[in-house]
This record gives C-alpha cells, structure tokens and sequence, in this order.
C-alpha cells in the first residue's frame, strides 16, 4: 500500500511521517509538501499513485482537492489535524502521527487484505 503525506514546505511533518511509517510492512511511504519549492513538491504523478493520502491540516487537504479534481473518488484523504509548531523529527511529532495515522493504515491494509 501506497501512503503519501503532505504538508506546506516538506521540510518537517511529512519527512517524518515518511521516516516513522517506512519501515512499516506492506506500506511505502512518500511525503510532499504542497508548496512548489519544497524538496519534493506534490504532483499530479504522487497524488494518483498512493492509495491512501495524509494532510496534515485541513488547507492541505483542501489544496489536494482543488489541485487534482480528476483524483479517483476511491481514495481517501484524510486530515491528521497536526500544526506546523514541531521540528523535524521531534518526539512528540513521532508520537502524534503514530497514535493519529497508524490505526488509519492498519485499517487500510486489514480492509485490503480481505477484499
């Protein structure tokens, strides 16, 4: 399963969303960052590939659906409701996106495996 991340500039809450659910079995992880001159800016290409996308606020998710209006209605974007006020990596961040994200892919890969 193809989870993809998105936040403002790339810089930290995706990055380590990508780190933290990496090596997680079963999921490849991707992050992007809705600006154009983040590291990995989002693209057409990463929003129709990944089987379930994160945003880290609600105006990234907004600004998923505006940018891509041709994403398949299959696939969900869900908003993890995490403000830009952590460094990359930061303890809390790890924990945070754990306890927020993890049951979602859990889910996901459960729903997966029985269909």
């Amino acid at each position: 399963m193809r989870v993809l991340f998105v936040c403002t500039a790339n810089k930290l809450r995706s990055p380590t969303a990508e780190a933290v659910f990496r090596d997680h079995p079963g999921i490849e992880s991707l992050s992007a960052g809705t600006d154009a001159d983040a590291p990995t800016p989002l693209t057409k290409e990463l929003v129709a590939s990944a089987d379930l996308i994160f945003a880290m606020e609600t105006h990234h998710r907004e600004r998923v659906r505006k940018k891509f209006k041709q994403r398949p209605h299959d696939r969900c974007i869900i908003t993890l409701h995490i403000p830009d006020e952590y460094e990359r990596d930061d303890p809390f961040l790890i924990e945070l996106l754990k306890k927020k994200a993890g049951p979602v892919i859990r889910q996901f890969q459960l729903q997966a495996s029985q269909s």
